[in-house]
């Protein structure tokens, strides 16, 4: 497939196999967020990859991360970030974490990118500490679904030339 192709083709997995990532694998998806862009390449994240049972049956306590525990990995990305460039941390922390889903599922791996969480309980299992923001937690493992492509909004719902 075309990295395009990857992309339109790719949807939220909450399903997993009982499957573990392999560790080349896995490292390959850690290097995609590693290599991301950041604003003055300060590289402001810090990824914690959570393969324990325990922390992830703790961490799926809440309706939005109930999938994490039957995960094969579960990634908190975190940003580490001053009053001025806070917004820009979270942003290049987003997309770090978004170049490792499309990098997972290009090999296979399915993803699913979770923002409904309690963000000082996360930081207290995982002892992160207070200057860190947890942005989000994205959970991967080799796909048990297969969901159907949803309805989007037309382009000219969406995009503007020019002006808005």
């Amino acid at each position: 497939m075309s990295l395009v192709e990857v992309i339109l083709s790719r949807r939220s997995i909450r399903r997993y196999e009982p499957k573990e990532i392999p560790e080349d694998v896995l490292n390959k998806i850690l290097e995609a967020g590693r290599q991301a862009p950041s604003a003055a390449n300060r590289q402001p994240w810090h990824f914690i990859v959570l393969t324990d049972y325990e922390l992830k049956k703790q961490l799926s306590k809440w309706i939005f991360t109930r999938h994490v525990k039957n995960s094969a990995v579960t990634i908190v990305g975190c940003a580490k970030a001053g009053l001025i460039d806070r917004k820009l941390s979270v942003i290049d922390t987003s997309i770090a974490l978004q170049s490792m889903v499309i990098a997972a599922w290009s090999m296979g791996i399915g993803s699913c990118w979770i923002g409904g969480f309690k963000e000082e309980k996360v930081k207290q299992l995982l002892n992160i500490p207070d200057k860190w923001k947890v942005v989000a937690l994205v959970s991967f493992g080799y796909p048990a679904e297969k969901p159907h492509a949803k309805r989007r909004k037309s382009i000219e719902k969406i995009v503007s030339y020019n002006k808005f």
